[in-house]
Order: C-alpha cells, then sequence, then structure tokens
C-alpha cells in the first residue's frame, strides 16, 4: 500500500472550491507582507519549511481572525 511514484495524496481538498480565488489572494497578501516572493509558476520547492510555515502560519492567523470577526457580527474585513 505505497505511494505509487508520480502520484500525489495530498489531502487538501476545499469543502468550497468556489474559495479558492480567495484564498490564492490571501496567500499573495501574506507572502507580499511577509517579504516572500511567489514565483509566477506557483512552485516553491527551494523555499525553506521555515519561510513556508510562516506564510501558511499567518494565512491561519487571517483566516481565524476573519471567522472571528464573522462570528461575532463585526463583519468589515
Amino acid at each position: 500500500m505505497g505511494q505509487q511514484q508520480g502520484r500525489s495524496r495530498s489531502s487538501n481538498n476545499l469543502v468550497v472550491p468556489q474559495a479558492n480565488a480567495a484564498l490564492q489572494q490571501l496567500k499573495y497578501e501574506a507572502a507580499q507582507e511577509l517579504g516572500v516572493t511567489i514565483p509566477q509558476d506557483g512552485y516553491m520547492g527551494q523555499y525553506t519549511s521555515r519561510e513556508t510555515g510562516s506564510l501558511g502560519g499567518y494565512i491561519t492567523k487571517r483566516l481565524v481572525q476573519m471567522a472571528e470577526q464573522q462570528l461575532s457580527g463585526r463583519s468589515n474585513l
């Protein structure tokens, strides 16, 4: 039951596929704020785990803040 070569077994499927554009925009905004340049082709294999982890952590923090604002009724995003 090993992973076949050349096939990804990623489980990062969006629950709401229409949110993809908004998530991509958030990724680029977060990268800009952190000073990380995302290549045109989107491949980030040359970045360190620290760089990509800080970007992912920042995005998660922003998503949590947005959700908290919506839940509290303050949707002034």
